[in-house]
């Protein structure tokens, strides 16, 4: 709120309007009064899109136009995003999209938002307006309480389902609503079909909470895991990792906290990624923690390490890791699960000693067989915990030439 670029903003859109015209909205002013970190900065205002377009340039900042049909104007000043939004009222909706249509009645706009602890404004000197009458009080003890009737808040946006239980797994505190809960497993049902992509945004930004268990076990309880991810069939090893996370002091990791709720099975890892239409990075990410070879157990050696890492790579090795510990008797064996972890991430695979050319050289004629000589030296070369001494695998290289038959 002080810093030079926020009052810049604020500062061209008051000199387009008048004093108060713009207020900070939501999730800014949420956490500001929780006194937790603050993302995203976006701003209400009675102003046009139009007009605030007009009012940023005149200040030299640059406006975006990155919703102007739903009114919202992107401000960059000093390389920071504000989004901007005039003060919206619904005119219809079919729980994806909706007709809105601009108001200057900050309680109009209060009343379309989801949550009372979201519809909450402060204007630029700091002063807190709270339409709802209980955003604050419901900031402060933890209660996400849908803006009037829940069910009528969750036609107008399905995935208001979703941001339910993901506000209640990072803000919630004690016993959920019950009116919420109802109206969200009433409603689960219409969660089939929804975009993708907002879907997964939600579920990962659920999954990033310190700890989303209680959420999740209400989605399960309420139907509306199942609706949203019918693979998963148990929670019990999703639990495990987060408690060795907590434990481990590992980073919150909402990707593998998705691997651990489904089975391992590279199919069932493949149908996840495409229903939820996940990157190719987070699908591959996925499909390779599902794998189930090399066996992954506690006790194995250095070595063994050595070459399951090798094959599967340092993060997948890692993932697989703490999936099996999770799987396992986390306590008894965090020790050797736990010393398994640094010496994947600190080995660095040495290259293959040979080249194709070398074993064109020794006398494998080009195809094929090129590729399986090699795979059976490096095989060889594996077996021998990554030997380093090229004049022995050059050695073993003539000994298969030598007992080819072709």
């Amino acid at each position: 709120m002080t810093q030079p670029a926020t009052r810049a903003v604020m500062q061209a859109l008051e000199a387009r309007g008048y004093a108060g015209c713009a207020r900070f909205v939501g999730g800014c002013v949420r956490n500001t009064l929780l006194g937790q970190p603050i993302d995203d900065i976006d701003i209400a205002t009675i102003l046009t899109p139009d007009q605030v377009a007009e009012a940023l340039e005149a200040a030299g900042l640059r406006a975006v136009p990155t919703g102007v049909d739903h009114g919202t104007i992107t401000a960059v000043s000093e390389g920071k995003a504000y989004e901007i939004t005039t003060l919206r009222k619904d005119v219809s909706t079919d729980g994806r999209r909706a007709v809105v249509a601009f108001t200057q009645d900050w309680a109009e706009d209060a009343v379309r938002r989801d949550f009372r602890l979201n519809a909450l404004y402060a204007d630029s000197e700091g002063r807190i307006y709270d339409p709802t009458g209980e955003g604050v009080a419901d900031a402060k003890a933890g209660r996400i309480v849908f803006v009037g009737d829940p069910m009528t808040r969750i036609r107008e946006d399905y995935l208001r389902i979703l941001r339910f239980f993901r506000f209640h797994a990072w803000y919630g505190r004690g016993d959920p609503d019950n009116a919420a809960l109802a109206a969200c497993k009433a409603l689960k049902g219409m969660l089939s079909g929804r975009a993708a992509e907002r879907t997964q945004k939600e579920l990962l930004k659920l999954l990033a909470a310190d700890d989303p268990r209680g959420a999740v076990r209400l989605m399960a309880a309420t139907g509306v895991l199942g609706a949203v991810l019918p693979q998963v069939k148990a929670l019990i090893r999703f639990d495990n990792l987060i408690a060795i996370e907590t434990e481990q002091l590992f980073e919150n990791d909402p990707e593998l906290r998705l691997a651990a709720m489904i089975p391992d099975d590279a199919k069932v890892a493949q149908d996840v990624a495409e229903r939820l239409r996940l990157s190719n990075a987070l699908k591959d990410r996925l499909v390779a923690a599902a794998g189930k070879t090399p066996h992954i157990v506690s006790w194995m050696s250095p070595r063994e390490i050595r070459r399951a890492v090798y094959a599967v790579g340092a993060r997948a090795f890692v993932d697989r890791v703490k999936l099996a510990w999770a799987a396992s008797n986390r306590v008894a064996t965090a020790t050797q699960w736990r010393a398994m972890i640094p010496l994947a991430e600190t080995w660095s695979p040495p290259p293959f000693p040979l080249t194709g050319e070398e074993v064109l050289a020794a006398g494998v004629p080009k195809g094929p067989l090129v590729g399986q000589v090699m795979k059976e030296v490096e095989a060889w070369w594996v077996d021998l915990d990554f030997i380093d001494d090229k004049l022995a695998a050059v050695e073993r290289l003539k000994a298969v030439v030598q007992g080819m038959v072709y």
